[in-house]
């Protein structure tokens, strides 16, 4: 007796489709599961043997073996039991399994099934390549009807299963259907951060055109404060944002059960303790995300971004550059989607105290110079806007400024100038990840630009790709101006973020 249905995992942050057979014959009495399986699939042999035997039914007491397909993609996790669970039980029940199925779903020993990580990116794809009905956790169901428009039923246990196939009993309906949109983010108010007009404006500026970000500044300065308020003036994820990060998070563990779509920017802000595997991502056999893909779509800050592992740093510059990240493991490389802003903060010197007018720095020149060079030039040519960040006066801070701008009346001057971008571009990128002939189209300097931009690349020595991101970063201060052309004013400004840094 022989069964055929589908399954699926996940590679990277990708689903990918797997084929299960069964077949049951002739032989000594046992249960072997093939197909470059890991230990956790081994050990589905005897999760899916009792989850049967304790759901009424009995295991067969012939030689029962489970192939799962192609063999030479590595197979990791819990979410092929209830597709074995069911090949094997449509033999024993002499029912057919329903033609284009999927199952997914982890058995626990009373048959049970239980929710499993990656659904969305599994259903998704799965949904892509013919499977047309899904049989899924009930935990798992509102996720799943995220990815597709076809039929998705709730599994409760292999009991009500049985029922479904032998007696015609219809699967539960009560499941736990899609929330609202994540609501949003209980971000810091730029309102309730004193001073910083510079840093302020920094931020308006990244978020608008979607710029990488430096604060350099004593301990205690407020740097961490800014960084934290930037997603409170960013606009609320598009639906196909908001589905990449969703599936990001059904990935990794971190979508409830139940929820709906993630609709805001998330944030990220991993400890600089954070190993190169922990920041890019890891996995001994198949690639796993790590922070950036975490950060995708949203923010990554990087406090004492000068004590990050050096290799960690400096693979960075591929991800801020592409917006992407390419791992390989043993059993093949994944491309890992990491478009973020970052937002970086640094000490300008072992102590800390280096510019401060208040406490004199300790550090000698030598200290100094090996600490501001841990970040090093190809980094720091990568972030858009370098800002001083220094501490405030006591009176400044205790000053309770009515009219100080809210992050509400920032994020819709940030949402008017996307929209001039999107108008510009319908499906182009934003500001900061214009190309040099995308710039070539959308910045025409007159004479006192040009003058203006000659000058600054020659006093600052500005590389080539220095001076184009000075340019993007004009560009996104003319769309926060509503300026059609970028004029030397706008220019200017760009320019003392990469003074002031």
């Amino acid at each position: 007796m022989q069964a055929h249905t589908l399954s699926g995992t996940v590679f990277g942050l990708e689903g990918m489709r797997v084929e299960v057979e069964a077949d049951i014959g002739q032989g000594l009495p046992g249960f072997h599961i093939v197909g470059l399986v890991d230990r956790a699939v081994q050990e589905a042999r005897e999760r899916v043997k009792i989850a049967i035997n304790n759901s009424g039914q009995e295991f067969p007491g012939q030689k029962v073996t489970v192939n799962l397909a192609p063999a030479q993609v590595r197979k990791e996790g819990t979410g092929f039991d209830l597709a074995i669970a069911a090949a094997i039980l449509s033999c024993t029940v002499h029912r057919p399994l329903p033609k284009g199925a999927a199952w997914l779903g982890e058995l626990a020993l009373d048959g049970s099934v239980r929710p499993i990580r990656g659904i969305l990116a599994i259903s998704a794809h799965l949904d892509r390549s013919g499977a047309n009905i899904f049989y899924v956790p009930p935990a798992n169901v509102a996720e799943a009807r995220l990815a597709t428009s076809r039929p998705v039923h709730a599994v409760p246990d292999l009991r009500r299963l049985v029922r479904y196939w032998v007696d015609g009993e219809p699967l539960p309906d009560t499941v736990l259907e899609a929330g609202d949109p994540s609501p949003a983010l209980t971000a810091v108010d730029l309102a309730d951060v004193r001073g910083h007009a510079h840093a302020k404006r920094a931020l308006e500026i990244a978020a608008a055109g979607s710029h990488h970000l430096l604060f350099v500044g004593p301990p205690g300065s407020g740097k961490t404060l800014l960084a934290r308020a930037l997603p409170g003036i960013m606009p609320s994820l598009e639906e196909r944002a908001a589905l990449e990060v969703t599936t990001i998070a059904s990935i990794l563990g971190g979508l409830a059960p139940g929820s709906g779509l993630i609709t805001e920017p998330p944030f990220r802000a991993p400890h600089h303790s954070i190993s190169t595997a922990g920041l890019i991502g890891g996995g001994d056999n198949t690639p796993q995300p790590g922070e950036l893909s975490r950060a995708h779509n949203g923010v990554l800050f990087l406090d004492e971004i000068n004590e990050l592992r050096r290799d960690a740093l400096e693979a960075l510059r591929q991800p801020i550059e592409d917006g992407r990240l390419v791992v390989a493991r043993r059993h093949g490389h994944a491309v890992l989607p990491s478009r973020f802003i970052l937002v970086a903060a640094a000490n300008p010197c072992p102590c800390g105290r280096y510019g401060d007018q208040k406490k004199p720095c300790t550090c000698t020149p030598p200290q100094r110079q090996r600490y501001q060079a841990r970040l090093s030039g190809p980094i720091r040519d990568r972030i858009d806007l370098q800002v001083s960040v220094l501490r405030q006066p006591a009176a400044e801070l205790l000053h309770h400024a009515d009219g100080a701008e809210s992050s509400a009346t920032v994020r819709e001057r940030v949402m008017d100038a996307r929209a001039r971008q999107r108008k510009r571009r319908p499906d182009g990128p934003l500001n900061g990840a214009l190309t040099g002939t995308q710039l070539r189209r959308d910045v025409h300097l007159d004479a006192a630009g040009q003058d203006l931009l000659t000058a600054a690349g020659d006093r600052l020595h500005l590389s080539g790709r220095a001076l184009h991101r000075l340019l993007r970063v004009a560009r996104t201060i003319a769309d926060l101006e509503g300026a059609a052309d970028v004029a030397a004013a706008h220019l200017a400004e760009a320019v003392q973020y990469r003074e002031s840094g």
